[in-house]
């Protein structure tokens, strides 16, 4: 696959991620629980990652190489990168109609970039430890400060400034996530049975805790009928399975450059056409994406030279 048709892909992954913050978000205002939206859109995504994989051959594989391994070549805690997933949904579901996309989205790239300096540092992850440089350090600031401009800056409220809180940690256990999921793939040999165990693991514990909240706050009064609001889970997949499918076109880091330039600007796009009650203003959220962007791209360049 050329370059030219990979790198647009890439963009595509981050657009759908943002379209899906913007699903999970509607889904739990709309229903009045964050936690059951969540729980709904895991567990679609579950069902058609399991379909898949019981239809392909390499997905097939992985699942039998990890009913054989568990517990002896895979260790029990490479299973858990799942956890990071649905706390992720949740907090698309408890926040994104509050805040809008693209603060949670400025709060999201921030946690995962200063999670990864933390993780590449400690070498957590398949591909060892990463030395911490300037670059990385002064891309890592740039974001954090698009956060602090976003959230702090004219049009903000008290609500925007907590609820930022949410996205970075969710970030930060992105990053976690990466790295438990690049040693359960080179333990799998598939993204598809990989996949399938985050899917698992995430929609277990996003129902456990749906069934605590509805005991304590009650069951959801109405489900909205707009089909668009149950799709967050099969847009997780395809762009799960997209990424695993171009990945060795661009490598890991156009890849990841691209979607986050298709996540920042879909997330802004979305906001202007429907913005949420306490997101910040046009002007604001584009230029702390902009700085966050930056950010983003001091840290990835250096290493690619080197």
């Amino acid at each position: 696959m050329p370059l030219g048709v990979s790198l647009p892909v890439a963009v595509l992954i981050g657009i759908l991620t943002a379209v899906q913050a913007r699903i999970n978000g509607s889904l739990g205002a709309a229903i009045g629980n964050g936690l059951v939206a969540a729980s709904i859109s895991f567990g679609s995504g579950l069902v058609l990652i399991v379909a898949l994989c019981c239809a392909l051959p390499q997905g097939r594989a992985g699942l039998r190489r990890l009913g054989s391994g568990v517990g002896r070549d895979i260790p029990v805690w490479m299973l858990l990168g799942g956890l990071a997933g649905a706390v992720t949904v949740a907090t698309q579901g408890l926040t994104v109609a509050t805040i809008g996309v693209a603060l949670f989205t400025v709060g999201l790239v921030a946690g995962q970039t200063v999670g990864g300096l933390v993780i590449d540092r400690v070498g957590y992850g398949p591909g060892g430890v990463v030395a911490v440089t300037v670059p990385r350090v002064v891309g890592a600031a740039l974001v954090l400060a698009g956060v602090a401009l976003c959230a702090l800056g004219p049009g903000s409220s008290a609500a925007a400034v907590w609820m930022i809180v949410l996205p970075l940690l969710a970030g930060a256990g992105v990053a976690w996530q990466q790295g438990t999921n690049g040693r359960l793939r080179q333990s799998l040999g598939s993204p598809f049975a990989a996949t399938a165990v985050n899917f698992a693991s995430g929609t277990l514990v996003l129902v456990l805790a749906a069934v605590v909240s509805v005991v304590v706050s009650g069951m959801p009064q109405t489900f909205p009928a707009a089909p668009w609001l149950y799709l967050g889970g099969p847009l997780g997949v395809t762009y799960i399975v997209m990424s695993a499918a171009i990945v060795r076109h661009t490598g890991v880091l156009l890849l990841g450059l691209g979607s986050v330039v298709g996540l920042l600007a879909a997330s802004i796009a979305l906001d202007a056409v429907a913005p949420a009650s306490s997101a910040p203003t046009l002007a604001i959220a584009s230029l702390a994406a902009a700085v966050a962007l930056v950010g983003v791209a001091v840290v990835v360049v250096p290493r690619r030279r080197r």
